[in-house]
């Protein structure tokens, strides 16, 4: 079982941070999420329709002994929490990728999911002073402390205006 690590309240609040104010080595706690059947299945049937992410008997069947979210799913759960909790909407400026996205357990209707946000690195552009990038390690918990999600994040945002 992975063991969560307790994450610390940032200095500066989220929703008021620049780049800045990321320092590398800081976890976050970024809040829960609860994970619904009428919400794995609804997202399934319109990204994902296999079998075990759309059909409890057939799932019941499958390789996963029951229901499981796709892994997509998973990623737009993560992103709900990472926006809400972590990433400064007064300073994002998007992201050029993700790297090292792995889905590490299957998550299931009923699962209570938790994230926890490390930042890797935040460092200015040399090109563009007024912005730089952002590498955070987001993993996602399930209710048992179990990781069922990770990645590497990369966000652009904007400098402290000078």
């Amino acid at each position: 079982m992975d063991a969560q690590a307790g994450g610390q309240t940032p200095a500066v609040p989220f929703r008021e941070r620049f780049l800045e104010d990321y320092a590398a080595g800081e976890v976050v706690d970024c809040g829960e999420i609860a994970v619904t059947e009428d919400e794995v299945l609804e997202f399934a049937g319109r990204y994902d329709p296999q079998s075990f992410h759309t059909d409890p008997c057939a799932a019941a069947k499958g390789p996963f002994g029951g229901l499981i979210a796709s892994g997509w799913h998973t990623a737009a759960l993560m992103m709900r929490l990472y926006v809400d909790h972590y990433l400064s909407p007064r300073a994002s400026l998007g992201g050029p990728g993700v790297d090292g996205l792995r889905w590490t357990e299957p998550v299931r209707p009923g699962d209570t999911l938790t994230m926890r946000a490390e930042v890797l690195e935040s460092r200015p552009s040399s090109s563009k002073p007024d912005r730089g990038l952002l590498r955070t390690r987001v993993e996602l918990f399930n209710q048992h402390g179990r990781k069922v999600f990770q990645a590497v994040v990369l966000n652009m945002l904007r400098t402290r205006p000078r």
